[in-house]
């Protein structure tokens, strides 16, 4: 088979994963605290060819959506008057734990709320206090990394920031949520500061997704012409050896 025929083929299979994250992108554009995606690419590798003075050099057929990576860059807050929302102004995450497992994640999503916690107090009986929640039943964290109590209307402690060397490669799980992988490195205090009463925008450019569909429309189009050409072009060369 013409290696045509492939290459245009994994071509537009790799088109449509780069609009289903576009299109991920636009359905978030006026989601608190979301971080956009951007698809990189890179060339397949299936063999080699002899070349001058018979090196061996490598040959592709196609690219792949190797991964999506995160867009952190913020773009502005929008005031929301709500005791429990809060935004980061500047660099850093807000660290919340999963109580039942004990896994922590991070946001930049400050649209909190409210959730019951039973505790045990100083006679080993169950108390029940209210601590700021992610909605998810995740819990915020301070800077300590304690769940924040909330008692009349008023936190117990600050909320918490935390950040990592290098966000780079941040696996994207749930809503808004992040967690670390090793090239990040250890959990440190976050530079940035909270401010209350407000959120975070969505840093997705409508503008810029819409151009990445044209694109994205354009280059599968393209590689289906490329696929019929390279049938047809074999279709040929059958009947010619018939």
């Amino acid at each position: 088979m013409n290696m045509a025929f492939y290459s245009a083929s994994v071509g537009a299979l790799q088109q449509q994963e780069r609009l289903n994250v576009v299109g991920n992108n636009i359905a978030n554009v006026n989601t608190y605290g979301f971080k956009a995606e951007r698809p990189s690419f890179s060339s397949l590798m299936y063999g080699y060819v002899n070349g001058i003075d018979n090196a061996e050099l490598p040959r592709g057929s196609g690219a792949k959506m190797s991964m999506a990576s995160t867009d952190f860059s913020s773009i502005g807050i929008a005031p929301t008057n709500r005791a429990q929302d809060y935004a980061i102004i500047g660099n850093g995450f807000f660290g919340i734990v999963n109580p039942a497992t004990g896994e922590r994640s991070y946001t930049r999503d400050g649209s909190f709320t409210l959730s019951e916690y039973q505790r045990p107090n100083a006679a080993g009986v169950m108390e029940k206090v209210f601590c700021l929640s992610d909605g998810e039943g995740n819990f915020v964290l301070d800077q300590a990394g304690k769940y924040i109590e909330v008692k009349e209307g008023a936190l117990s402690q600050p909320v918490g920031v935390y950040d990592f060397i290098n966000t780079d490669g941040m696996e994207h799980i749930g809503s808004n949520r992040f967690v670390p992988v090793a090239k990040n490195g250890a959990v440190r205090a976050g530079t940035g500061t909270v401010q209350q009463g407000v959120l975070e925008t969505s840093n997705t450019d409508l503008a810029t997704e819409m151009t990445k569909i044209i694109e994205s429309q354009r280059s599968y189009s393209y590689a289906l012409k490329m696929v019929q050409t390279a049938d047809e072009v074999e279709t040929t060369i059958n009947n010619l050896r018939g």
